[in-house]
């Protein structure tokens, strides 16, 4: 939520602002003061480049979800019908917000979001504050996560590939039985409808996917 441009700025900074008030007594001994400016500097820099790694881990999670909605989208027939999307900062299919929403949602309903605020004070256990930030290490995590993120997202939407695949088969053949008929015009709003009854009956499947997605990613971060 703090990471989404949708939320209000007033939201994301009380949201910050009670995070740190709940974390402080956890982590007051570690680090101590700094003695010159300096260390303060170099402290305040690390912690910067750690805060921005684990924020583009925690998006590469949550990619998942969009590049569902785009495979979902497109095998409805409804890639062009695009609006402004936040979680994407730019235009998005309307299916891919729709599910982006629905996986925000799911995740505070099954409290996956103490997960984050876990992730956030075990960081300073993983990560010591004044140490040097491990970006190797946080390379090639992000590395398998993207790889991740993407089969997981292929995953989801695998019920409208196959649907995709199977329903245009269909209309070919029945175009080379009937080509007086114009298929076109039967093909769209029957690969929208049957796109919709299929994300009716499977979305609690997709997002059950993304849930343990999610929760798999964020574990050995919370120190699970």
């Amino acid at each position: 939520v703090v990471g989404e441009t949708m939320a209000p700025q007033r939201v994301k900074l009380m949201i910050a602002l009670g995070l740190t008030l709940a974390l402080t007594p956890a982590v007051l001994a570690n680090p101590g003061m700094p003695p010159n400016f300096a260390m303060l500097a170099s402290l305040v820099a690390g912690e910067i480049v750690l805060g921005l790694a684990l924020g583009i881990l925690g998006r590469l999670v949550m990619s998942a979800v969009n590049v569902a909605g785009t495979i979902v989208a497109t095998q409805m027939g409804l890639a062009f019908a695009t609006s402004v999307d936040p979680s994407q900062e730019g235009q998005g299919a309307v299916v891919g917000a729709f599910l982006n929403l629905t996986a925000i949602a799911m995740i505070f309903a099954t409290d996956l979001h103490h997960l984050l605020i876990a992730a956030v004070r075990q960081s300073y256990d993983l990560f010591p504050s004044g140490g040097i930030p491990p970006t190797a290490e946080m390379a090639q995590w992000s590395a398998q996560l993207m790889s991740a993120a993407f089969a997981t997202g292929v995953q989801i939407a695998a019920p409208f590939l196959v649907f995709g695949i199977v329903f245009n088969v269909a209309a070919g053949v029945v175009s080379r039985l009937m080509p007086q008929v114009q298929i076109f015009f039967l093909v769209a709003p029957l690969t929208i409808l049957g796109g919709f009854v299929l994300l009716m009956f499977g979305l609690s499947a997709m997002m059950a996917v993304f849930l343990k997605f999610f929760e798999t990613s964020l574990r050995p971060l919370a120190g699970g």
